[in-house]
């Protein structure tokens, strides 16, 4: 890749942080299994037992009630199930209601049939409507089982901030379950699971800076939890069988343990770095629509519209000029169409939107190419009617 290209992607994957890679080359030099006896195998163990601990204190949750899996997207499947036990008791969930802005992982609804999965609007903003959560959940029929709320804490294209925890208060006193997707907000913001009153939560390494093929699904408590997702040799307290991706575990665990120093100063510089791009953007364009501005987001996003701009025809145009950035969630094996955050934000879905996602290691240098690139990507708009 040319050394004069600009990444803006963060969103979707993070670049390795340095101590993710230091981490994963120690744990190269190690030949046992974890979950073998002799000294090789505990050595490892120790060293899974780390990356456990480490990961645990990202979301201030205890260590045994973190299990490692592939990534988000199998953590939700995990997760919603209609089938969980509490002990040995079977518990049986009735519904998923999840959010109209959900990423897709959730939005399919894992284990449960599409019939019972409902979605729940979100309000102009882009923020989680309570009012509408609140009714569907006192019509809920509880002798069906029990509900399930499924909610992002960060929506991946915008950086909203979503009202969990006074979601998690409908929830409990439904007497339901609360789900949480927090795999943009790790590192962003500081996430503490008993804060939020959150049952689960969902965490994905290559978000933060680790490897990709890696994730967590932690829980608050240890007794209720969802039918086991892999059955075998008992990994992950039986949980999710299989050796586990021992090297790249443990580059999570150093990932998120560097993702979780110095929050709120590192994403204070980011912060204005995006301020600096996003005053640029309405210097170059002043039509350009910001989605989200209005309300809380995330330090490093950016979601914004250019009107008569198409997404995919913007992504290659910001692609040529060497900025990497993504229209919208990139979770589609590389496909570009419409946003359902935006149309459930109100948006014509034909409304095309960008996204910048900026890191720790983006500069203002960086941020002044992009706008660069912007104003003449938005120029040749304003010329021909969209971007060549």
């Amino acid at each position: 890749m040319a050394l004069n290209r600009i990444y803006l992607d963060w969103n979707a994957t993070a670049p390795l942080s340095a101590a993710a890679r230091a981490a994963m080359l120690d744990a190269f030099d190690l030949p046992g299994n974890a979950s073998s006896v002799h000294a090789e195998g505990r050595a490892a163990r120790n060293m899974l037992d780390k990356a456990r601990r480490q990961v645990a204190a990202l979301v201030a949750a205890k260590p045994a009630n973190v299990t490692f899996v592939s990534g988000a997207t199998e953590g939700a499947n995990f997760l919603l199930t209609p089938d969980y036990r509490m002990g040995r008791a079977p518990i049986r969930i009735g519904r998923l209601y999840v959010s109209a802005i959900e990423h897709p992982a959730i939005r399919e609804g894992g284990r449960f049939e599409p019939v019972d999965v409902v979605e729940v609007p979100v309000t102009p903003a882009g923020v989680l409507d309570l009012v509408a959560l609140e009714s569907l959940l006192s019509a809920h029929d509880k002798t069906i089982g029990m509900p399930m709320v499924a909610v992002m804490l960060v929506n991946n294209e915008t950086g909203i901030i979503q009202p969990v925890r006074e979601a998690a208060a409908l929830v409990h006193a439904a007497g339901g379950l609360m789900i949480v997707d927090a795999v943009q907000a790790v590192g962003r913001m500081g996430v503490d699971i008993q804060a939020l009153d959150a049952d689960f939560m969902i965490i994905s390494s290559h978000k933060i800076g680790g490897p990709k093929g890696a994730g967590a699904v932690i829980s608050r408590g240890e007794v209720l939890m969802p039918k086991p997702l892999i059955r075998g040799g008992g990994q992950e307290k039986g949980y999710r069988s299989g050796t586990e991706n021992f090297h790249a575990v443990i580059g999570f665990g150093a990932a998120a343990e560097a993702a979780g120093t110095d929050v709120s100063g590192r994403n204070a510089a980011i912060e204005a770095i995006r301020a600096r791009l996003e005053e640029g953007m309405r210097r170059a364009a002043p039509d350009v629509i910001i989605h989200g501005a209005s309300v809380a987001r995330v330090a490093n996003t950016s979601f914004f519209t250019l009107p008569g701009l198409k997404s995919e025809t913007g992504q290659i145009a910001f692609d040529l000029e060497g900025v990497a950035l993504s229209a919208g969630s990139a979770c589609s094996s590389g496909k570009v169409g419409e946003s359902h955050v935006l149309t459930a934000m109100g948006h014509d879905p034909k409304l095309g939107a960008l996204r910048i996602s900026l890191g720790p290691e983006t500069t203002q240098a960086d941020v002044d190419r992009a706008i660069a690139a912007f104003a003449k990507i938005a120029g040749r708009r304003k010329t021909t009617g969209e971007a060549a």
